[in-house]
């Protein structure tokens, strides 16, 4: 049994990460404001409202600054506050002022990638790495065990997950595959391992590639995969510091 350490939220795929102290999960829905917007590039093949791979998205794993990059939601208007060290604050209204966005990223993209050019909506589901509508759960025992054999201290947040759990022994997450877990009111199934990409290299107070996370992951557990997937079963609140049990 363990505990929740945080939560966190990325309202625009890969521009922007949010802590946040609780949240109501629906069931058969992403977590609350999470993934509900993609930047799509020149390249796209997906307008928007629904879900498409994230290879028609600008992403962390070609661009790295965008690591760097925080946001704020103010869900009374639905308008978000994005931060980074290497540019001004944004506040834009992402259903109307999309083109704000890809204005204020452009100075930190790299010009041999495909251009940011427009702002697109999930649609029902959030435009997570998986084609169902998940939560991406890690543990902190998990993360110490890459910061050990790294030899560095690093933040958790280069993960990019919804809810960190402490009290369990690290990568026991990958055990979990085809069981519940209840933590506050909610149950979550563990459907999959999530697959780990070049984004987890970035440092997220910088942007710049510093630590070989995907080559520590295979050489502890000899793949790249770093947390788990999992769906929404039993509608309820989540808060830091509630418990967490498998089921």
């Amino acid at each position: 049994m363990g505990s929740v350490a945080a939560l966190w939220r990325h309202p625009i795929k890969a521009h922007g990460r949010e802590s946040v102290g609780q949240i109501s999960l629906e069931e058969g829905q992403t977590f609350p404001w999470d993934r509900r917007y993609a930047v799509a590039h020149e390249a796209a093949k997906t307008d928007g409202g629904e879900w498409a791979s994230c290879r028609n998205f600008s992403r962390a794993a070609g661009a790295p600054s965008l690591m760097a990059i925080t946001a704020k939601v103010d869900e009374a208007s639905g308008k978000i506050t994005l931060q980074h060290p290497d540019l001004w604050e944004l506040t834009f209204d992402p259903e109307t002022q999309g083109d704000k966005l890809i204005d204020w990223v452009r100075p930190i993209m790299p010009k041999e990638r495909a251009a940011s050019t427009k702002l697109v909506p999930a649609g029902d589901v959030g435009m997570t790495d998986s084609n169902f509508p998940s939560i991406a759960i890690h543990t902190t025992a998990s993360h110490k065990a890459v910061e050990q054999h790294l030899g560095e201290s690093l933040s958790t947040e280069r993960w990019r997950g919804n809810i960190w759990l402490t009290g369990f022994e690290a990568f026991e997450e990958f055990n979990w595959l085809g069981k519940t877990l209840r933590i506050g009111t909610a149950e979550i199934e563990v459907r999959e391992q999530i697959t780990r990409c070049l984004a987890t290299a970035s440092n997220p107070e910088t942007g710049i590639r510093d630590a070989d996370t995907l080559g520590a992951l295979k050489a502890l557990n000899d793949h790249r995969d770093f947390g788990v997937y999992g769906v929404v079963t039993k509608s309820g609140t989540i808060s830091v510091g509630d418990t967490a049990e498998v089921l």
